[in-house]
């Protein structure tokens, strides 16, 4: 199966980030337009490390690893804040409040899908991230040729991506914190979802030792 590991903002912040989007895209929100997708709230996660396609019978060592990895590990506080863009394909919105302890915790993901012999491609350590949407190459193709043709002075200045205005003005965005006490083994399926877009399906939760 393909899997992730991540922790989930609370229904608070959720609800403070699509108040957000709607400030900034108004309609755009609900009907995005042809090669826009965005990521349903339900799926909006922080991935702490991505495992690849692991084998069904993998899954339950992997677990055992990581509730003796977790063991030491404190419930912490989170807030998203701050956006920006991948490849003018994807835009995300980052984090703030207790961040080294989210990259300490993905360092123990790691050590627990290496002892249980997966993979764990670190996605927490660099720039910590919630995905909102993505676009498709052709349609961010298609804008970086209008940006190229603008710059010769042959058609209006075009942003080269999608994404560029609401990476602006999310770029101030400070949602309210919440209490990052449970971790997310995720088994997603791809194509799966809505309008062809990945399923999520919790194959463990694991509750941090101070938490519920």
């Amino acid at each position: 199966m393909r899997l992730f590991t991540a922790v989930y903002p609370d229904v608070a912040a959720l609800q403070h980030l699509d108040l957000a989007l709607g400030g900034v895209g108004g309609p755009a929100v609900a009907d995005p337009g042809a090669g826009l997708r965005w990521v349903p709230r339900t799926q909006r996660h922080v991935t702490l490390a991505f495992h690849g396609e692991v084998p069904d019978g993998a899954v339950p060592g992997y677990v055992d690893a990581l509730t003796e990895a977790l063991a030491a590990t404190a419930p912490f506080r989170l807030a998203l804040a701050g956006s920006g863009t991948f490849g003018g394909r994807t835009l995300w919105v980052g984090l703030t409040e207790d961040v080294d302890a989210l990259r300490a915790l993905s360092r123990r993901v790691a050590t627990a899908a290496e002892d249980a012999g997966i993979g764990a491609a670190d996605r927490a350590g660099g720039r910590p991230h919630l995905t909102v949407a993505r676009a498709s190459s052709a349609l961010v193709g298609a804008d970086r040729a209008r940006e190229r043709r603008a710059r010769r002075g042959r058609t209006p200045s075009s942003p080269g991506s999608p994404f560029a205005g609401w990476a602006r003005a999310l770029a101030v965005y400070r949602g309210p914190s919440w209490t990052v006490d449970v971790v997310h083994v995720v088994h997603s399926r791809l194509g799966a979802g809505r309008s062809g877009g990945p399923a999520h399906e919790d194959a463990a939760v694991l509750a941090l030792p101070s938490g519920p």
